[in-house]
């Protein structure tokens, strides 16, 4: 496991936890949303983001969970910490357009979007809309809800000249899929449905966006930047309906240093770097 320690350019490694990579950073003043930030990666993220004084707005599905998270790290961090909660079912495109229209009721600037919830199912399940819930939930609930947050992200850089970030988590599991690639009529009609497939489809979908949009935000001469990252595994809900690798399951507490299967403290470190520094 040596080569999990060995820095890269960046000066982290696989080990480096997100409070040492954003050590020193300053992120008062700037405004963060975080979907599934009620439990694992995104709990990790809100948390430490607020610990560096950005001020973060928990997009959930789970309100009541939510709510216990942000007490958590408000008990944790001295002084306080400016977090809020608002409810989102990324499965459901009414949801996400009710979430837009209560962040904005929130009058606030948006820095830094992270969209991290995601779901990894074994059956074949169909949203409210009718879509496969895989496709609905990891991408086009986040491409919905970066499309209504983007022109909020692109007057706040504007007002502020500070770099914005988009950032969508991902998965390496995104070569898993279609030889063809994103096959659409499989959103609509799942018919030979297999879950792995599925989720790769959606997370090769997450990737596709963030360079689509890369360019065009490149190309409008606008101040953001967007990214696709993959955490690695991490033991977190994701798996819970996994059988293979379960994160109700042993093989979560198996002892691997802080290698593969690392737990929630060993977070991603592409999110955290930010920029906060200004």
């Amino acid at each position: 496991m040596w080569w999990f320690y060995r820095k890269g350019p960046s000066g982290f490694s696989g080990a480096s936890t997100a409070e040492e990579v954003t050590a020193g950073a300053d992120g008062r003043g700037l405004v963060a949303v975080i979907t599934g930030a009620s439990n694992g990666i995104g709990q990790e993220t809100a948390r430490v983001l607020a610990l560096r004084g950005v001020h973060v707005v928990m997009a959930v599905r789970d309100v009541s969970a939510g709510i216990r998270a942000k007490e958590a790290i408000q008990a944790e961090i001295c002084g306080g910490a400016e977090v809020d909660v608002l409810q989102l079912d990324l499965s459901s495109m009414a949801s996400v357009r009710r979430f837009a229209t209560e962040f904005g009721s929130l009058n606030l600037p948006l820095n830094i979007l992270i969209n991290n919830a995601g779901v990894m199912t074994r059956d074949c399940t169909r949203s409210c809309d009718g879509l496969e819930l895989h496709f609905a939930t990891n991408h086009i609930g986040h491409f919905l809800l970066t499309i209504l947050l983007l022109e909020n992200m692109k007057n706040a850089c504007q007002d502020s000249g500070i770099e914005g970030r988009i950032i969508n988590v991902s998965s390496s599991g995104h070569i898993m899929t279609y030889p063809e690639g994103i096959c659409f009529d499989k959103v609509h009609d799942p018919s030979g449905f297999n879950s792995f497939i599925a989720y790769g489809q959606s997370k090769l979908a997450n990737i596709l966006h963030s360079n689509e949009l890369s360019r065009i935000l490149k190309e409008e001469g606008v101040n953001i930047s967007a990214n696709t990252v993959h955490p690695g595994i991490i033991m977190t809900s994701l798996f819970r309906n996994r059988t293979i690798v379960n994160g109700n399951s042993q093989i979560s507490e198996r002892p691997c240093g802080q290698g593969i299967l690392k737990r929630y403290r060993i977070i991603l470190q592409v999110p955290m770097d930010c920029k906060l520094c200004r």
